[in-house]
């Protein structure tokens, strides 16, 4: 069941007024037809006039806030500034089309380097961060100016090499568009079930919006149809379905269409200006990187992904010198949040490219260049940026980019630009890494920790609580196999209850691949407290010390046994342990954590893709990839694989094909919003299982759940270097900007070869 299949008993529909235009004041809105056919309506001056951030992962010191539930100033196509609510989705359609608008244009920018123009409108005048008000200039939200060692190491460098990149703005495409159904109750709180991929920050908003006390919130965890991000922050859906049900005092449902959903999120463009050198000995000195992040119209997280943007960057390769400028832009383009990876395959794309490309100016084999610089074992790396430092403790990067280029006869491949003719193939290598959580063993800006409940039945079974969601990538199947592997019984022995959050203890979010190595680790800590209670019992049942008593399963009999060990005889089973604790009064054998992990150890991956580029056409075809990943312990091997595959379709889609222009002329998206013409690639356009492998390195993560590391964002980061390097090996021909797109491989040909 998702928030989309919900329904209760006398419930209302609700639709959203959107601006129709990207840069606005509301005038007058007249609601009278909408309200004469009966419908319940809700404009901006009916809500609280709270100003929030719809993103709670960051301490307020870093969280800037410009978002209103409804606002009478819209600033981009879509933005909400009133909504409708009415017994069935026909009526509430009608009578959403039933309210007056009177607008006042405004100018509008829909650049980052344009919005920053002296001349460019105002896209907000002033925004909160904590209580002080402050003056935004220059269209810029933040900032951030990062410098660390000799700026000598670069200028002196033997090969330097400049370049300026600009990226695309994909939409997250999930299976599940934005929903929530909201019922008020009548102790004046709300319960609430919605697309989301947080429920405790969910009902933190709502009581910092509405003012309700927390305990009279109820956030019930509902099937999630997959995210990529685009739900770490609360859905502005979500805010105005409670205001619609407590004015109206019934339950109200609320699901975006396609076309409303892909006006409501999308991810990160960045345009990079990255200097990077290195000296004939093979080893980088420096580098000098500006980004402008296009965070559109408000801030979900941009001052994190800047420090974020940083700690990618320096954390790929050592460089002796680093200086970073970083400035998130408004503009007046729907709102830029998380997309797997945030920002990583991003800055990873630029890197790795240029790594071809200063291999290429030393005479080097870039597979021998990556070797001789990248960041492993033993050295600091920044995770989620400056502020979130740790020392890495497992590294499967050489084995992985060894393995691989042993794997594709690397050293043996064609000539790079050699070929001629109509269809010409290309290999490219490309690595990368994302941080498993947003642990830190210092305390940092980022909120990161997250709990878990184990209880033992009185049949000797176990029930498992967690706040965490789970994607539909088998998260919460990862925690049952650790209960069970700590616990020495079946999986099928370890229920998985269905939560809310008031019988959960908090957890952030799920997000900054964490899902097996934190919210895994909470799960093996409770199930670690829960195994030594099961050893006290039993222990007193069987007149040993806990300590001696050891446990394991007796697969004949399908049971798990605690036994006095060398005693022969002196055993008992799970069941019976509960069974004795009850009738004794001893209590229920359980245990609760609340844990924030030490660390988020980077999870390493490597791709090697073989392209062919079809030169009458520009389009471009995968012939063969091999991917290796560094994820310690794999607790889901089959999943894991399927990460994998994921990642690639993902970032040959990035490469490719993704991205939302806008028209300047009617501010809105150039293809109308239709997902018909939003083009990402289908099971026609990718690989067969044959040509496509999956490998993982041996490797242990001590601070992980048996060793275990993450995956989900690893996965993508690195295809797109991989992919532009492929095409470059094929024609020769580097490309600056994605999506690289048919039209740019044959303009880029047309002038190289005329």
């Amino acid at each position: 069941m998702f928030a989309s299949d919900m329904s209760l008993p006398n419930m209302l529909y609700g639709r959203v007024l959107k601006s129709a235009h990207s840069h606005a004041r509301v005038k007058a809105m007249d609601v009278a037809g909408a309200e004469a056919m009966g419908a319940v309506t809700l404009t901006p001056d009916e809500v609280p006039d709270v100003v929030y951030c719809p993103r709670l992962v960051s301490i307020p010191e870093a969280t800037y806030r410009d978002w209103r539930v409804l606002t009478d100033k819209p600033r981009y196509v879509g933005e909400p500034i009133g909504a409708v609510a009415a017994e069935s989705e026909e009526e509430a359609q009608r009578a959403l089309e039933a309210v007056e608008v009177e607008y006042e244009v405004l100018g509008a920018s829909f650049d980052a380097l344009d919005a920053m123009r002296p001349e460019a409108e105002a896209i907000h005048e002033r925004i909160y961060l904590e209580d002080d008000l402050l003056d935004v200039e220059s269209n810029v939200g933040c900032a951030l100016d990062i410098t660390e060692g000799d700026p000598k190491a670069l200028e002196d460098a033997d090969v330097v090499i400049e370049r300026t990149y600009r990226t695309n703005r994909r939409y997250h495409n999930q299976l599940e568009p934005k929903s929530v159904l909201v019922r008020p109750e009548p102790d004046g709180g709300v319960s609430i079930w919605s697309t989301t991929q947080t429920i405790h920050n969910t009902r933190l908003l709502i009581h910092d919006i509405y003012g309700i006390p927390v305990g009279k919130i109820r956030v019930y965890k509902v099937a999630l149809g997959g995210s990529f991000g685009s739900s770490i922050h609360v859905n502005p859906v979500v805010n105005i379905a409670v205001g619609l049900a407590l004015k109206s005092g019934r339950p109200v449902k609320m699901s975006y269409t396609r076309e409303e959903d892909i006006r409501d999120h999308c991810s990160y463009q960045m345009i990079f200006k990255l200097k990077l050198g290195a000296n004939r000995d093979g080893k980088l000195a420096g580098g000098r990187l500006e980004a402008y992040l296009d965070i559109g119209a408000h801030q979900i997280q941009a001052y994190p992904l800047l420090g974020c943007v940083v700690g990618w960057w320096v954390s790929l390769y050592k460089l002796p010198y680093v200086e970073y400028t970083g400035k998130a832009v408004y503009t007046n383009k729907v709102p830029s949040c998380a997309f797997r990876g945030y920002g990583n395959p991003q800055i990873t794309w630029v890197v790795e490219t240029m790594m071809d490309e200063l291999a290429g100016e030393l005479g080097v084999d870039p597979l021998d260049f990556r070797l001789n610089n990248y960041i492993g074992e033993g050295d600091l790396f920044w995770g989620q940026g400056p502020s979130v430092k740790s020392i890495i403790r497992s590294c499967g990067v050489e084995e992985i980019l060894t393995k691989g280029a042993e794997m594709v006869d690397w050293y043996n491949r064609p000539k790079a630009g050699a070929q001629t003719g109509r269809f010409r193939r290309g290999w490219g290598v490309g690595r990368g890494y994302h941080t498993s959580s947003a642990g830190a063993p210092v305390p940092s800006s980022i909120v990161d920790f997250g709990g878990a409940m184990l209880k033992m039945n009185e049949d000797g079974t176990f029930d498992y609580v967690s706040a965490l969601m789970d994607h539909g990538c088998g998260t919460q199947d990862a925690h049952v196999k650790i209960v069970a592997e700590e616990l020495c019984v079946p999986v099928e022995k370890v229920n998985i209850i269905k939560a809310d959050t008031g019988t959960t203890i908090y957890d952030v979010c799920t997000h900054a691949s964490r899902g097996v190595y934190s919210g895994g680790g909470a799960a093996l800590k409770v199930a670690g407290k829960v195994k030594t209670q099961i050893r006290e019992f039993a222990g007193r049942i069987l007149d040993a010390y806990p300590h001696a008593v050891r446990i394991r399963y007796d697969e004949e009999g399908d049971r798990t046994v605690v036994y006095a060990e060398g005693i022969e005889g002196r055993e008992v089973t799970y069941r019976e342990v509960a069974e004795t604790a009850r009738h004794k009064n001893w209590g229920t054998v359980s245990a609760l954590e609340s844990y924030r992990q030490p660390s988020c150890p980077p999870h390493f991956t490597g791709y090697f893709i073989e392209v062919e580029v079809d030169t009458w056409t520009g389009k471009v075809k995968p012939l063969r990839v091999v991917a290796g990943a560094d994820i310690g312990t794999v607790i889901n091997p089959l999943l894991a694989a399927g990460q994998v595959h994921g990642g690639m379709a993902q970032g040959w889609s990035m490469s490719l094909l993704e991205d939302t222009p806008y028209d300047p002329e009617t501010g809105d998206l150039v293809n109308g919003g239709s997902i018909a013409n939003y083009k990402v690639p289908t099971s026609n356009d990718l690989l067969d299982l044959d040509d496509f492998t999956v490998f993982f390195a041996d490797t242990y993560e001590p601070t992980g759940p048996f060793g275990a590391k993450g995956l989900g964002e690893g996965a993508l980061n690195p295809v797109a270097g991989t992919v532009a390097n492929a095409i470059q090996d094929a024609l020769g021909v580097r490309f600056f900007e994605l999506p690289i797109t048919p039209i740019k491989v044959l303009e880029a040909l047309r002038e190289k070869e005329g």
